[in-house]
């Protein structure tokens, strides 16, 4: 009974689940850096935990349902959920260089987290285009896409963060986050422009206005961070040094961005939840809310850090309590999930 729980888990796994990962792990990085330490282990256990469950479960998937695989990456709504398994990856390898200082387990996951994003970027990207039967722009686009972004952000984000550990390679380190830097800037320009007009100009009911959309506002916060890091690193490459003004200046614009999303997400998720009264269950898209809250926090907290801007500490202060209080809720709505489907397969069992 339990092998088939499994192998039904693995059948059935959602390709985002790795947003799981993605929030538990930016949200402890931001309860560490304002100082509270206990929940930021606690949280870095939950992590290592989540993310070995969801890797057996997606290898399990591979060997065993490949087709479905194969299904879900060619798929314009789904396959960007593959690019949770990169930033889940690279965000837990940040998790361990911040919390718990382990400079070589986060080096072994930077290079998976480049291979994934290699493997999963080109066939995503080269299944959608030469797709046949493809689906129109208000069914095949939504905020999910921005994972792009968010995958080679965070990439650049814990390679900067690696520069001191390859000290032999730093110089050519920290050319190739800057560049990794710039194109998910290049993709999230580029994709957000097609979701803002979905937005405004396709009809959107409640049914199709997702919790991903949030990643409109995560994609620029992790650009934000990606940046804020290069900032901070510059003393440590003279190129940076030179270019500084530019990354501040960028880095500030997406800043800026992110927070102008952030009351209109709210506004519209009002709209879904209490004017439309659409119901609020768990589903594992939630935790593509949870994180763009937790990433919020920790941009402003190094955005603040990067341009000596003390002011701007007053946001994080307060907002990691709004990111505690989401990642909690849905840590909860998942418990309750996997509860009651176990209380559904007893009842089976004993009422064949």
């Amino acid at each position: 009974m339990k092998n088939g729980k499994v192998s039904a888990a693995a059948a059935n796994l959602f390709p985002g689940y790795f947003a799981l990962v993605m929030a538990t792990g930016i949200i402890s990085i931001a309860a560490f850096q304002l100082k509270m330490k206990p929940a930021a282990w606690l949280l870095l256990a939950i992590n290592l935990i989540a993310y070995l469950i969801l890797w057996l479960l997606l290898l399990i998937r591979l060997v065993r349902f490949f087709p479905r695989v194969k299904a879900d990456i060619m798929d314009h709504a789904r396959g960007p959920g593959f690019f949770t398994v990169v930033a889940g990856t690279c965000v837990l390898g940040s998790q361990l260089v911040i919390v718990a200082g382990q400079y070589r387990a986060a080096a072994v996951l930077w290079f998976i987290g480049f291979l994934l994003w290699i493997l999963i970027m080109y066939t995503f990207f080269t299944a959608v285009t030469v797709r046949e039967d493809k689906p129109p722009l208000e069914t095949g686009i939504s905020g999910t896409w921005l994972l792009a972004t968010v995958a080679t952000q965070s990439i650049s984000v814990l390679g900067t963060l690696l520069a001191d550990y390859f000290t032999a390679h730093r110089e050519s380190l920290l050319f190739f986050t800057l560049c990794m830097f710039l194109l998910g800037c290049m993709l999230y320009l580029l994709l957000i422009t097609l979701i803002f007009y979905r937005f405004t100009f396709v009809k959107l009911t409640t049914v199709t206005l997702t919790p991903p959309y949030w990643i409109n506002m995560g994609a620029v916060a992790i650009t934000t961070l990606a940046g804020a890091r290069l900032i901070i690193a510059a003393p440590e490459w003279s190129f940076l040094g030179e270019i500084s003004s530019f990354l501040k200046g960028f880095t500030l614009f997406f800043w800026a961005a992110g927070t102008w999303w952030i009351p209109l997400l709210f506004i519209l998720g009002f709209w879904r939840h209490i004017y439309k009264r659409f119901p609020l269950r768990y589903e594992p898209q939630y935790w593509g809310m949870v994180f763009p809250l937790g990433m919020y926090t920790v941009c402003t907290f190094q955005l603040s850090k990067a341009i000596s801007f003390e002011p701007l500490l007053f946001i994080p202060r307060y907002f990691v309590f709004v990111a505690l209080a989401a990642w909690l809720a849905a840590f909860v709505g998942l418990i309750h999930n996997l509860m009651g489907r176990r209380t559904s397969a007893a009842s089976i069992v004993r009422n064949p």
